[in-house]
């Protein structure tokens, strides 16, 4: 059996490693050389404690006023296009509580089987990236904010996750090289962390090893379709057939299905990040901050800081009034880490994958039987690469899945 992936990112090359395992030829194709994606630039967190989706409650009011910072970590531009105007409306809808309640369990279920997939992968030879289960705080100023995280918490905690709700000088205690300035802190244990860069590298040697066909550098052009089925893409100048197509291509998933005829509602929201290079004041322990939603999480001798949410169309535009709201965010949390206004070509951008309703879109849609989605994993991409992968290998395989995947199926919003 052939299988292509359309997309070379996390999800691209986790859906490829799980395939190879259950014996399909695989080809994986993209536009890019793979040398970086938001698969690259990403802080490396593996995340259970994730379980409320980018459309909760509040959300929505609290862009609106975002939208006047130039600074603020959420940011909607307005456009008249219609995927935006049809996106924003699927998400206006999402934001509720009742979307809250039915996201949580399967957000926990398949960020749990990744961690555990991650562990068994770190432990095979050609795979060393930094994979580490410190787990990862959450950091707040304020009453209000301390109010829910601990609420969030008491929730993880009923879910069965690994939790603790900390005073400032407990947290303070786990940090003994940084001063932290904080009312108090939520401690995910059940959390952990990566090095993306390593991971994503040796996921490309161990598959080319095993016989997998990397088309790069090509867009994909055409998609032919014959009745309920694709029979083949037109990457550049090669026609590629297969028995199984996956779409993992991240945001630009839409235009592609385009050319088969099917439409998704998604939307790129762009994020940034640079990496701080020997620092001398060192996190033990990868960092949200809370109220500023800016993410720092230790890589080696470097820190690597992240945040914003940009939903617009997908553009090369670098916004460095966003990273100027990173910089300035992390004194008022960590006034002993000195920090410097990186240069434009210094900062990493990236499009992560938004669904109006948070959840990822996994499983075959209606139109053809042997077309699977793999996307819209929004900011856990890295986190949900490979139960994504190992999902996809059992859907492609005709296996029963690992977890209940309902809940992701693509043709949710049809």
């Amino acid at each position: 059996m052939k299988a292509v992936i359309i997309g070379g990112g996390i999800i691209g090359l986790s859906s490829a490693y799980y395939l190879v395992q259950d014996g399909f030829d695989v080809t994986v194709v993209d536009k890019t050389d793979l040398t970086d994606s938001c698969s690259y630039g990403n802080l490396g967190m593996i995340v259970p404690s994730h379980f409320v989706p980018l459309a909760a409650p509040g959300i929505v009011a609290q862009g609106i006023r975002w939208m006047f910072n130039s600074k603020s970590p959420f940011y909607v531009k307005p456009s008249l296009s219609g995927q935006l105007i049809n996106w924003g409306l699927k998400f206006i809808r999402s934001a509720n509580e009742a979307n809250v309640r039915k996201s949580a369990r399967p957000l926990t279920d398949i960020n749990l089987l990744s961690k555990k997939l991650y562990e068994e992968l770190s432990g095979l030879p050609g795979f060393d990236f930094a994979f580490e289960k410190k787990g990862i705080m959450m950091y707040y100023k304020s009453e209000k904010v301390g109010e829910e995280e601990i609420h969030m918490a008491e929730t993880a905690r009923a879910m069965g996750l690994d939790v603790e709700v900390l005073s400032a000088e407990q947290a303070q205690a786990l940090e003994p090289d940084v001063k932290l300035d904080v009312l108090g802190a939520v401690h995910y244990r059940c959390d952990a962390h990566l090095y993306p860069n390593k991971l994503n590298q040796q996921l490309i040697d161990y598959l080319t090893q095993k016989g997998v066909r990397f088309v790069t550098g090509n867009p994909v052009k055409q998609i032919n379709r014959k009745a309920n089925k694709i029979i083949s893409i037109q990457a550049g100048d090669q026609l590629i057939d297969a028995d199984v197509f996956v779409m993992a291509a991240g945001s630009w998933m839409p235009s592609l299905l385009q050319m088969a005829g099917l439409q998704l509602p998604l939307m790129p929201g762009k994020g940034y990040s640079f990496t701080q290079k020997n620092t001398h004041n060192k996190l033990q322990v990868p960092a949200i901050l809370c109220e500023a939603r800016v993410a720092i999480t230790p890589m080696g001798k470097d820190l690597r800081f992240g945040g914003t949410m940009e939903i617009a169309p997908i553009n090369d535009q670098v916004n460095m009034n966003r990273v100027q709201g990173i910089v300035e965010s992390v004194p008022a949390y960590l006034p002993g880490l000195s920090l410097e206004m990186p240069k434009r070509e210094e900062v990493w951008y990236g499009f992560r994958p938004c669904s109006p309703d948070g959840l990822p879109y996994i499983g075959y849609g209606a139109k053809y039987d042997n077309m699977l989605y793999a996307g819209g994993h929004a900011m856990m991409g890295l986190s949900l690469g490979p139960a994504t992968g190992k999902l996809i290998a059992e859907l492609a395989s005709h296996q029963h899945t690992t977890i209940d995947i309902k809940a992701f199926d693509p043709t949710r919003f049809d």
